[in-house]
């Protein structure tokens, strides 16, 4: 009930400063206290918090001297969680006709943030649009159209308001925009409309020349047409583009040189890339194609040097699932039970990370669910005594 203290002294405050000004007249009592206020007293006194704060609203009068009050009381509801009460406290203020133009703009934009809380948005849409055009709150307002559109999904007017918001803003939007364009090439790729879906990423390219997400898209379009040439320079160029996400195309590189029969360029083009990203994805591939040429003795032999080098519990289940099969006794015996402890721990561990809020999950989200940031989420590679994304 602490929260009731500052809004009861903000409101009484406000009736006093008008009282002398105003021609209505409380009922009081001998030391001068209006009758609402005793009310509302009461009411708070008997533990029933939701009636004192109606007496008390209904003391403001809406003038010059109270409009901040009801602003300050509607975004306290609102902040509570209390949306229904923000939004009639303000559709009142914006009821009266002999409101200042300053403070029913005001209104306005916070009878807009109220239903943008409550997930009323087409209400607050309507609003939003309104509101603009002032100088005053068109940042804010497009701002609150771009979270709109996206959880609308309405991407073509996510990419507009976000270009306006760059030219208000003089803050470049074009990682977001070019997220807005993948995801239309996604829907266009669901309905078959391949083509649209090709220049979309080409225009999600042209927007932001490091999407990732854009050269992903572009090899599995070529990939689906076995134009594996194509879909390799796409590939090879996350490399440059950001190479947290090389081992998101490792399957696809695999596909594409597997397509060409060209074994021995994936190989060494994995090695070259280990080199640099030692990441366990990479080593996956690597180890499964010296098994398949030298056995499983050779490829646990890679396995290990690489653990020994970049300790991983993922990197130590791979070598245990490769030196199983050649183990005898005890030892393989034994081995059984460090890859089933593993294999649990893995399935227990998260394959992706938001390095802005920590959000984590096993799949890749390309807007991150907490913190609703485009590009946050990377995968996972983590060390025996420190998790990290990279």
């Amino acid at each position: 009930m602490g929260w009731l203290i500052p809004l009861i002294v903000s409101v009484v405050g406000a009736w006093y400063l008008g009282y002398h000004t105003r021609s209505r007249r409380y009922i009081a009592d001998k030391n001068g206290l209006p009758r609402d206020y005793l009310v509302g007293l009461n009411f708070l006194l008997n533990e029933e918090p939701d009636k004192a704060v109606d007496v008390f609203i209904k003391m403001l009068e809406v003038d010059s001297n109270t409009v901040e009050t009801h602003l300050a009381v509607g975004k306290l509801f609102r902040r509570r969680g209390e949306v229904d009460r923000a939004i009639r406290i303000h559709q009142n203020l914006i009821a009266r006709p002999q409101l200042d133009k300053t403070y029913r703009e005001q209104s306005l934009f916070e009878l807009g943030q109220d239903y943008l809380s409550a997930g009323v948005l087409d209400r607050a849409e309507r609003i939003f649009l309104e509101i603009v055009g002032v100088k005053e709150y068109a940042v804010p307002a497009l701002n609150s159209l771009l979270d709109i559109y996206q959880q609308e999904k309405e991407w073509e007017n996510a990419i507009q308001t976000a270009m306006k918001l760059e030219a208000a803003t003089k803050k470049d939007k074009h990682l977001i925009i070019g997220q807005y364009y993948c995801e239309l090439a996604e829907l266009a790729f669901q309905k078959n409309r391949t083509e649209a879906a090709h220049q979309y990423l080409k225009q999600a390219l042209e927007m932001d020349a490091n999407c990732v997400r854009a050269s992903l898209l572009l090899a599995k379009f070529d990939i689906s047409r076995n134009e594996y040439k194509s879909a390799l320079k796409n590939l090879k160029k996350i490399k440059n583009q950001n190479p947290d996400y090389l081992s998101e195309a490792i399957d696809n590189l695999a596909t594409c040189y597997e397509g060409l029969d060209e074994e021995e360029k994936l190989v060494s083009y994995l090695m070259q890339i280990l080199e640099e990203h030692p990441y366990v994805p990479v080593v996956l591939i690597l180890s499964e194609r010296i098994r398949k040429r030298k056995g499983d003795k050779v490829a646990a032999k890679y396995v290990a040097d690489y653990v020994r080098r970049y300790p991983s519990l993922r990197g130590l289940h791979l070598f245990i699932n490769l030196y199983v099969s050649s183990a005898e006794g005890r030892a393989r015996d034994d081995l059984i039970i460090l890859q089933k402890l593993t294999k649990k721990l893995l399935a227990a561990k998260q394959d992706y990370q938001c390095v802005s809020c920590g959000f984590s999950g096993k799949s890749l989200h390309w807007l991150c669910p907490g913190c609703k940031q485009w590009g946050s989420i990377k995968p996972l590679h983590c060390l025996e005594n420190e998790c990290h994304a990279v």
